[in-house]
């Protein structure tokens, strides 16, 4: 996985994507995942960094199978808030 962490008016925001679908473009009727090389690709990460950043973040963006299966596991997104566009999971997390 890759995950980009980015500090900003105060948000910790963290992206996280699969390697196997960076830079790639999905589109599902309306929707359409566009999966920014220059937004999610930072560091190439195991599952305990992105739970370890997830616990910290006010904003996440998630999208692939084992993204968001890590967010899942931890706790930090619900499975019935994950979003698939041709085929590919795809979930945002806010803290409030």
């Amino acid at each position: 996985m890759y995950m980009k962490k980015y500090d900003t008016d105060g948000q910790k925001i963290v992206a996280v994507c699969d390697k196997n679908i960076i830079g790639k473009k999905f589109k599902e009727g309306v929707l359409v995942l566009k999966l920014d090389e220059s937004f999610y690709k930072g560091e190439e990460v195991c599952e305990e960094e992105v739970r370890e950043a997830l616990s910290c973040a006010t904003i996440a963006n998630l999208a692939g199978e084992k993204s968001i299966a890590c967010a899942v596991a931890c706790g930090c997104v619900d499975p019935d808030t994950v979003i698939f566009i041709e085929g590919i999971p795809h979930a945002q997390m806010v803290q409030i």
